[in-house]
């Protein structure tokens, strides 16, 4: 773009945002019939009045949500409504604004013509006459009847109201100091579960305390006909309550020995953090293939979604097995105890995520722990999720060749969590994966320096156990992090972190380290570890990504190739069918075969390959054989992962 043009858009942005008419005339603006007013930026101040917000989601067979609300206004002028954009737990923009339909806006019985801001499109523009003491707002959810739209949120079966997705606020204030008294209407017979608190529940209506705007939209809904709620805490010390909702009745079977192992999760959760900071805890859980998948953490509850065989073949359904242990430590990480750039004023303002390797890869380390330690994951299982999390970074990682894991946080709103062709290379998110590695190098460091007294336990208590039963946010920053480090054992933290974060290429130091401190080293074996064989027989994955540098399906379609393996340099990318392998009828076992034979160093692999009407056949000069990630134990050396993983008795 040339710098005249930038100049032009810049003035025509100015414009907009602020008003000047003589500006929209003279760059040749859209063509308004009105002046657009400056959205107010947000205040701490109280919103006078209380906003009623009515959700209709009856209309289950044409997917519709149907919104009406009553908006208190202080007198006439230029009103500005926002649909909320900035999601939290999503750390991007991305409110669905284009799924919000047949909007109307009355006063007094009157029509009221609204118009776009057309920078901010998500903001809405009235003019509210005189003699007006409120505004009533119409409007429809139509949300995704196909996945290729968005997240399924409604089936024939249940439903997740997400309240953000279903309210228009007004400009100028903070989103906790607008109070909004919510109903939601369900179809008949359907239950629910919520952090919300219920006022009433009669003839299909339940009707919510008054909340504010920013505890409303983290306080989503799961709806169903087929539904039970578990005690995961009886006569605790607050509520902690599992609400499931299921495709079948049959579906919400769980054993009482799967049931105790969720009460364990809950028991190590206050054993690890030694505080509480919500009055309840609702975990929302939909057993289904139907409903869009989701993991999403709030305060007071999460949003998960597991297999449908998750209570009646606990056995067959280990992918789903440290979901909740994830979600449920959000609520001390990265809800209570919160990245002071995430604290917004409301859902409109830009949140930063520089410090998701804390908020996220802190959460994945203990997630995994604890669900090793409430035993819904072996020993041996958890070991193999850290050999399966250590295996991308042993050699040379391609990704880290050039990008720094700090700048992965800002995937979210960058790449906005879409599917990415090459995400070894371009490493998608690694603040998670890799993240979670730098908290186990801190932990057996911690554990290496005091000899075993002192370890990340510490810090858990120290950063999130304090404040008991307080549920206000509670800020920090990269020097509160390094403060408590400190306090646990003195080191140069700010170094040891931005080392891990900033460096790239040979720079980089391995995120592997806390693996061996911990008595295990990463080795390579011809068969994959156990995890990973129950976790591609349940997902349908054939992985060679370590020796040829495939990943296939069922059908040998290739879903991905890691970036510099033999496969990405015979040039080739997800799409390709392998249908031969050395002149035969191509089969997985066909490959793993041509694989191990490979080994001797006059044997090639031959693939043919199809896509659409092409063919291509390839000669791989690979004789590494198959290669799977697993820990094997450092004989004499503390097994400091094997105290990491045990249950904590007090």
């Amino acid at each position: 773009m040339k710098p005249a043009a930038r100049l032009l858009v810049s003035a025509c942005a100015a414009a907009l945002l602020f008003g000047s008419a003589p500006a929209l005339a003279q760059v040749g603006t859209p063509a308004l019939d009105r002046t657009l007013a400056p959205i107010p930026a947000p205040q701490d101040v109280a919103y006078p009045g209380v906003i009623t917000l009515d959700v209709d989601a009856t209309d289950i067979d044409r997917r519709i949500v149907s919104v009406k609300q009553t908006i208190p206004v202080a007198g006439p002028g230029p009103l500005i409504l926002l649909y909320p954009q900035w999601i939290p737990g999503a750390h991007g923009p991305v409110g669905p604004v284009d799924d919000l339909a047949d909007l109307h806006i009355t006063a007094n019985g009157q029509p009221l013509r609204w118009v776009r801001n057309t920078v901010h499109t998500n903001g809405y523009q009235v003019e509210v006459p005189a003699g007006a003491s409120s505004v009533e707002v119409a409007f429809k959810w139509l949300t995704p009847i196909e996945g290729a739209q968005g997240r399924i949120v409604i089936t024939d079966e249940m439903l997740n109201i997400q309240w953000e997705k279903a309210v228009l606020y007004p400009a100028g204030y903070y989103h906790s100091q607008i109070t909004v008294e919510p109903t939601l209407r369900l179809p008949a017979g359907w239950q629910y579960g919520a952090a919300l608190d219920t006022r009433s529940f009669q003839n299909g209506v339940a009707t919510f305390a008054p909340i504010t705007l920013e505890h409303l939209a983290d306080s989503p809904v799961f709806a169903g006909a087929h539904y039970r709620q578990i005690d995961l805490d009886p006569g605790g010390r607050s509520p902690v309550r599992l609400n499931i909702v299921a495709d079948d009745a049959a579906m919400l079977a769980a054993t009482d020995e799967h049931i105790a192992l969720h009460r364990s999760l809950v028991q190590q959760a206050d054993r690890l953090f030694g505080a509480r900071h919500f009055n309840h805890y609702d975990f929302l859980l939909a057993v289904t293939d139907k409903l869009g998948g989701i993991g999403l953490e709030h305060h007071r509850s999460s949003e998960n979604s597991v297999d449908t065989k998750y209570f009646t073949d606990r056995l067959g359904t280990i992918g789903d097995r440290d979901l909740l242990g994830h979600e449920y430590t959000h609520s001390w990480n990265g809800k209570w105890r919160r990245p002071a750039d995430q604290l917004t004023p409301n859902l409109n303002e830009p949140l930063q995520n520089s410090l998701l390797w804390v908020y996220e890869g802190q959460t994945q380390y203990w997630g995994l722990i604890l669900t090793a330690r409430a035993g819904l994951l072996s020993k041996q299982q958890a070991l193999d999720v850290f050999a399966n999390t250590a295996a991308p970074y042993a050699e040379d990682n391609p990704g880290r060749s050039w990008r720094a894991l700090q700048d992965t946080t800002n995937d979210p709103i960058i790449a906005q969590r879409r599917p990415q062709p090459w995400a070894s290379f371009q490493r998608s998110e690694d603040y998670y994966r890799e993240g979670s590695m730098i908290w186990l190098d801190a932990d057996t460091w911690i554990r290496e320096q005091t000899g075993g007294k002192k370890s990340l336990d510490d810090f858990a208590k120290g950063f999130f156990g304090v404040e008991d039963g307080d549920w206000d946010p509670a800020p920090y920053t990269f020097d509160t992090v390094t403060g408590v480090l400190n306090g646990v054992q003195p080191n140069d933290w700010a170094t040891f972190l931005r080392t891990h974060l900033d460096a790239v290429g040979e720079n980089a130091p391995t995120p592997n380290a806390g693996i061996e401190r911990g008595g295990y080293r990463l080795v390579w074996r011809e068969t994959p570890n156990d995890y990973s064989k129950a976790l591609n027989a349940e997902y349908s994955r054939v992985d060679f990504a370590y020796s040829l540098g495939l990943s296939l399906n069922p059908a040998m379609r290739v879903t991905a190739v890691r970036w510099g393996s033999p496969a990405f340099e015979a040039g080739l990318r997800p799409g390709w069918e392998v249908v031969a392998v050395n002149g035969r009828t191509a089969t997985a076992a066909g490959v793993s075969e041509a694989i191990t034979a490979a080994k001797d160093p006059n044997v090639p692999v031959e693939l043919m390959l199809k896509n659409g009407d092409r063919f291509r056949t390839v000669r791989f000069d690979y004789h590494g054989g198959l290669r799977y990630p697993h820990l094997e134990r450092i004989e004499g050396t503390p097994d400091r992962l094997g105290d990491i993983l045990a249950p904590r008795r007090r």
